[in-house]
């Protein structure tokens, strides 16, 4: 039987920095598990755990954004991975600027997607939240997104998945 951390890993998804913000406060967190579920509505779908510093911003400001990374923003990958925004301003040293739901857009991102949440379901240690884009852009046409199996132990998950299926 393969190791199910290693299994997993072999899913294709990409590597984010999810923006958040509700009034003045801001905050960003990287993450793998997103979406598109549906093409009439288009819709997207992001789960998230609902004891992360930046879900009550989530779900309080009703948006997010989506940075999309290129294979060369590992750093960015990193830097919004591995700290909490309780300890500290994440978006601080970063070139970002607010989009239309006032969540951050990091400005050296390859692309972005700027969302509203529709809907919200539990799924086990997670929550899936259900948005609408209304809004994007794509800012460097030849980057390649970065995947989540090229990132390595970065998360730190590999403690989190069960020894066997």
């Amino acid at each position: 039987m393969p190791d199910v951390a290693d299994l997993f890993r072999r899913l294709t998804a990409g590597v984010y920095v999810i923006g958040v913000a509700e009034g003045e406060r801001r905050n960003a967190f990287t993450a793998a598990w997103l979406t598109q579920v549906s093409f009439d509505p288009l819709l997207l779908a992001l789960s998230v755990n609902p004891g992360h510093a930046s879900y009550p911003l989530l779900v309080g400001g009703g948006g997010f954004t989506v940075s999309v990374l290129s294979r060369e923003q590992l750093h960015l990958a990193r830097h919004f991975g591995t700290r909490s925004g309780r300890e500290g301003d994440k978006l601080a040293g970063i070139a970002w600027r607010s989009g239309s739901t006032g969540a951050p857009i990091l400005t050296e991102a390859a692309a972005f997607l700027e969302c509203r949440v529709t809907r919200r379901f539990p799924a086990g240690d997670h929550e899936i939240i259900v948005a609408r884009p209304v809004g994007g852009e794509i800012l460097f046409p030849g980057a390649i997104p970065l995947a989540y199996a090229d990132t390595g132990e970065l998360d730190g998950s590999r403690e989190l998945y069960p020894p066997s299926l």
